[in-house]
C-alpha cells in the first residue's frame, strides 16, 4: 500500500439511478462524466491533478492538495448547477438527472491490486460515504424540487473554507447537520434546504429557520406584532364603553357612554341639545335600564319593568 496523502474528496452520485433502463444509465453516466469535466476544468484542475473512479451511478474524485478547494467550491456552486438545467431542458422526463454531492478532505492511500481496478483507502473517504448515502442529503434533495443539485460538506471543509466566505462563497446557504451512521454521529454542512445553522438530526425533527420560529409552524404574528383591537374597526353599538371619559358615536342614533346627565344642555360645539343625554357611570343604576321621566325604570321596550 502507499503511503497516504492529502486529497480534496468530491462524490457524486445521481439520484434514482437504478429505476432507469439500461439505455437512460449509459446517457446518464456519459452526462455525468461530462459535467464533472467541466466544472473541474473551470477550477482550474488539470488531468495531472486529479484520480477518478467510476462507481456506476456515480464517481469517486480525488483532487490534488496543490488545488485550492475554494475554486472547487465555486465550480460546485455557480458550473455545475447550470451543466445539470442545461441538460433537464432538453432531457425526456425519464433522462433528468440530479445528484447528491459532497466535498470533503483527508488522507487518502491508493492500495491497487493486480488484475483489478481502484483500491482506494481512508477512514475520511469511508466518512465521506457515509455522509453521501446518509438520509440527510438524499431528504435535502428530495425537498428541492427545483434544484438539479445538493452539496454537502465535511466540517473540515465548512471551517476551513466555507465560514470565511471567500468570494463566491456564502456560509450563510449552509445548515449543520447532525448525520447518524454505523458508528456513531458524523457533522456535516448542507447547502440550501432553506440556509442558515439547524441542528436537524438525520432522524428529522424541527429545524428552525432564520427570522425565528420552527419551519412549518403557524405564521400568525405574535401578540407584541398584532394590530390593536381598536384598528380593527369593531362595531360601534357594540363595544364596551371605556374606564374613563366619554366617547361618542355618532352612526345613526346618537350614543354616549359617561355619566348621567339630566335636562337640557348648552353649549356642546355651539349646538343645543334638549332632553336627556346618557353619559352613563355616574347615575342610578348603572347598568340596568334608563328610568323614564317619572324616575322609574323602563323596559328595553319602552314598558315599565
Amino acid at each position: 500500500m502507499r503511503e497516504p496523502v492529502n486529497r480534496t474528496i468530491l462524490l457524486l452520485d445521481i439520484e434514482r439511478f437504478s429505476r432507469r433502463d439500461d439505455v437512460v444509465q449509459a446517457v446518464l453516466r456519459r452526462t455525468l462524466n461530462t459535467v464533472v469535466d467541466r466544472t473541474l476544468v473551470t477550477a482550474g484542475v488539470e488531468a495531472t491533478q486529479q484520480y477518478r473512479e467510476d462507481r456506476g451511478d456515480g464517481l469517486i474524485v480525488l483532487i490534488s492538495g496543490d488545488v485550492a478547494k475554494t475554486a472547487v467550491l465555486r465550480a460546485l456552486l455557480t458550473v455545475t448547477p447550470e451543466l445539470l438545467h442545461d441538460h433537464n431542458r432538453l432531457a425526456s422526463g425519464g433522462a433528468q438527472m440530479r445528484l447528491r454531492m459532497v466535498l470533503a478532505a483527508g488522507e487518502v492511500a491508493h492500495d491497487p491490486q493486480a488484475g483489478t481496478t481502484g483500491g482506494l483507502v481512508g477512514h475520511d473517504l469511508n466518512q465521506a460515504f457515509r455522509l453521501l448515502d446518509s438520509d440527510a442529503l438524499r431528504r435535502a434533495l428530495a425537498g428541492q424540487a427545483d434544484e438539479h443539485c445538493v452539496l454537502a460538506v465535511s466540517t473540515p471543509v465548512y471551517e476551513g473554507v466555507v465560514r470565511h466566505g471567500h468570494h463566491g462563497i456564502r456560509p450563510e446557504l449552509f445548515r449543520r447537520a447532525e448525520v447518524t451512521v454505523k458508528d456513531g454521529v458524523l457533522s456535516a454542512w448542507i447547502q440550501g434546504d432553506g440556509g442558515g445553522e439547524t441542528a436537524a438530526a438525520d432522524g428529522g425533527g424541527v429545524a428552525e429557520v432564520a427570522g425565528g420560529g420552527s419551519a412549518g409552524g403557524s405564521s400568525s404574528p405574535s401578540p407584541a406584532l398584532r394590530p390593536p383591537a381598536h384598528a380593527q374597526g369593531p362595531n360601534p353599538a357594540s363595544a364596551p364603553p371605556p374606564s374613563g371619559g366619554a366617547v361618542f358615536h355618532f352612526h345613526g342614533n346618537p350614543v354616549v357612554h359617561g355619566s348621567l346627565v339630566g335636562g337640557e344642555q348648552h353649549g356642546v360645539s355651539g349646538g343645543h341639545v334638549t332632553g336627556n343625554v346618557i353619559l352613563g357611570g355616574s347615575g342610578p343604576g348603572v347598568g340596568s335600564a334608563p328610568a323614564d321621566r317619572g324616575g322609574e325604570p323602563r323596559s328595553e321596550d319602552g314598558g315599565r319593568s
